[in-house]
Formats: structure tokens, C-alpha cells, sequence
């Protein structure tokens, strides 16, 4: 069996909408012209190229397309004339597909060739918040031009995320920490490497609760981590590299919790909605995400802390159109609002640029200097 694929072309010309391959026209030029010689010059093409174009695509097909006899003119073989005749009824049928997938791409391509549309790549750890602020976004005019803006989301772990940035594969990433998170915490070590004061600039979001997602009732009471390893209920982790294994291992620790007591601790789910799914479907009786997994999932949900969703771009970034216009959209009142309708969201210094030391506390330079001030007079 062989398989098709489709290609198309960006043109400053109208021309119909059109799906074919090469090897057609070649057919119908030699076997309407009954030579190879007399079909590419009714195609503007040598006799070398023809021939060999027909030689190769039998090599390719594992058939004859053509029958040369001396003295006679060249036609079709069966399979080559069967080939016609597939492309014939494809033609017949597909034709209203085929212009409307024309015309859905012009609109698409069109935006490409409008100042005003802007096109913001972000990779982000997976959050409900930014899912609502893409569709959002669609359906916004904004900045003095009434333009529009269309993020180009793609959902990775937050270590991922960043890395991405760094990069240069996206111009905007994603990623969240504990909002109590200190110095010389898992947080530190994970994120600490990945940014860079003078470099990077953070951009806030949102605030969010993360907790246990537990089946409807809680039957088996569990509302702590703790919890989980005292009573080996089944839970269902995330992958390394995505922000909320660090949450859970960084909680982990504050309650002196090993990783070892969790039962179900290597096994991981690819997001929230995935962990949700395996908890509703019975295969675990617990696992870490957001209150809205959990509610998509008909889960109960227990809080177990607060943390911040933070946006981070390159510094250089901040006076680029696409930059400014996602910044005055996450200012949008009406954009809160909605953010604060998905349950355990709430809006948090949206759209504002922060200093890192505001937000990650490893980068004071304020307490450093405190310190060094102190060394030195002792």
C-alpha cells in the first residue's frame, strides 16, 4: 500500500484549487500526445526529463506506466491507465473538499500578511488558565491597531518550558512554583540553572491551588501526604521535568514524607487531566494537580498549597510587538475575570514584568548584600 502525500504552494496568482501529482500530468501529456517527445514539449519539459521522471516513478510504484514499441506510439499500461482513472473519480468527488481546505488555508495565510495579527510561540507547563486565555485571545481586538493575538501553545513540563525559551524555540514560557518557596529549596536547584537576572524577565499570571485529586466522597480520608504513605493509597505522579513533580517532591520534604513511602510514586501521567482520568477511572486513589482537573474529572479536590504561574521571556523580548500585546491582554479586566471564573485560579500581578527577587527569592541581591555587609564586619 502506498501512502499520499499533500503538499501546496504560496502564490501571488489566483489559480484554482488544485491536488495533483506530477506523475498525472506526465501520464496525460504522453498518452494524450502519444510520444514521450511530443508530451514534454507540451509540457515545457525535455525528453531526458520525462523519460527519466517516468522511469523513476516505476521504480518507485514497482510497475510499467508506459509500453514502448518501436514503430508505434507510446501508450498507457493497465496500471498506468488505472492511475488516470483513480485520479479522475478522486478529482470528481473531492473537488468541493479540496477548495474548501484551499480557502481555509488562504484565511490562515492571510493573517501572515497582516501587521496587525500577532503570533506569540509559548511553551508552558499544562494549565487550565492558558487554554482560557488562547480562546480568549481569538476573540479580542486590542492595542491602538485592533489587532489580534493568536498563541501558539504547546504544553510541556516547565523545565522543558524554559529550556525551550532558552533555545530561541519560543519567545514566552510557562512554569510555576510554590508561592511560599524559599532559598535552598528543590525549586532553587531546578530552576535557579535556567534563569538568568539581566537576562530573563518574569511576567506574573496567576495564582493557583494545587491538592489531592481523590475520588467523589474521599472515601479513604485522605488529606495529606502523610496521608497518602500512612494508609498506601494508590497515587499517580507526573514525569521529571515537569513543575508539579517539583511541587510534590519540594512538599515531600517540608513534611518529611520520603519519596520511597509513596506507593505508586514511579508510576506518572502526562498531565493533570491524565492524572484526573486515572483517579476517576479507579486505578489510583490519588494524585497532585488542580482543583479544575479534579472537577473536569467529577473528583473531589483537597488544597494542599498555593503557588504562582509565572510567564518568563528574554529581556530583549519586552519591546517587541508580540510582547506588548500579550502584556495588555493579561491587563484586561474582563480577562481576569474570566481567569477567576476556573476554580482555584485567581489572577496575580497579571501582566505585569517583575523582578525575579520579587517573585524567586534565590536572586535577592538585597539579602545578599546584607549578608556580605555582616561578614565583613566581623
Amino acid at each position: 500500500m502506498h501512502r499520499l502525500q499533500f503538499h501546496y504552494t504560496l502564490s501571488r496568482d489566483s489559480s484554482p484549487a488544485l491536488v495533483r501529482n506530477p506523475l498525472i500530468d506526465l501520464l496525460q501529456a504522453v498518452s494524450g500526445q502519444g510520444s514521450i517527445s511530443a508530451g514534454a514539449r507540451a509540457l515545457g519539459l525535455s525528453y531526458r526529463h520525462v523519460w527519466g521522471e517516468l522511469k523513476r516513478w516505476e521504480n518507485e510504484l514497482g510497475n510499467e506506466l508506459v509500453v514502448w514499441e518501436k514503430g508505434q506510439s507510446a501508450r498507457l499500461t493497465e496500471f498506468g491507465a488505472k492511475l488516470m482513472w483513480a485520479e479522475r473519480q478522486a478529482q470528481a468527488r473531492l473537488a468541493p473538499q479540496i477548495e474548501a481546505l484551499r480557502a481555509e488555508l488562504e484565511r490562515t495565510y492571510a493573517q501572515a500578511f497582516d501587521d496587525s495579527v500577532h503570533v506569540v510561540t509559548l511553551y508552558a507547563s499544562h494549565d487550565e488558565a492558558l487554554s482560557a486565555l488562547r480562546e480568549y485571545a481569538l476573540q479580542q481586538a486590542y492595542t491602538q491597531t485592533q489587532g489580534q493575538l493568536h498563541l501558539d501553545i504547546r504544553f510541556t513540563g516547565s523545565v522543558d518550558a524554559i529550556r525551550a525559551l532558552n533555545e530561541g524555540r519560543c519567545e514566552m514560557a510557562g512554569f510555576h512554583t510554590l508561592l511560599d518557596s524559599g532559598a535552598k529549596t528543590l525549586t532553587e536547584r531546578t530552576y535557579k540553572p535556567l534563569l538568568k537576572p539581566g537576562l530573563h524577565k518574569i511576567i506574573g499570571f496567576a495564582q493557583r491551588t494545587q491538592g489531592l485529586m481523590v475520588a467523589r466522597g474521599n472515601p479513604l480520608g485522605l488529606h495529606s501526604l502523610q496521608d497518602i504513605a500512612e494508609r498506601q493509597a494508590r497515587f499517580a505522579n507526573r514525569a521529571l521535568g515537569t513543575g508539579t513533580r517539583v511541587v510534590l517532591d519540594e512538599l515531600l520534604t517540608r513534611a518529611a514524607t520520603p519519596a520511597a513511602s509513596i506507593k505508586g510514586y514511579e508510576h506518572t501521567e502526562p498531565s493533570h487531566a491524565a492524572v484526573a482520568n486515572a483517579v476517576a477511572a479507579g486505578q489510583f486513589d490519588a494524585g497532585l494537580g488542580i482543583a479544575a482537573a479534579a472537577q473536569g474529572a467529577g473528583l473531589d479536590f483537597v488544597p494542599l498549597a498555593e503557588e504562582r504561574y509565572h510567564l518568563v521571556c528574554l529581556k530583549s523580548a519586552l519591546t517587541q510587538a508580540t510582547t506588548l500585546a500579550l502584556l495588555q491582554l493579561l491587563k484586561m479586566p474582563e480577562w481576569q475575570s474570566t481567569m477567576e471564573s476556573i476554580p482555584g485560579y485567581k489572577a496575580l500581578q497579571s501582566g505585569e514584568v517583575l523582578a525575579m527577587r520579587r517573585v524567586l527569592p534565590w536572586w535577592d541581591y538585597r539579602q545578599k548584600k546584607v549578608h556580605a555587609s555582616t561578614a565583613l564586619s566581623r
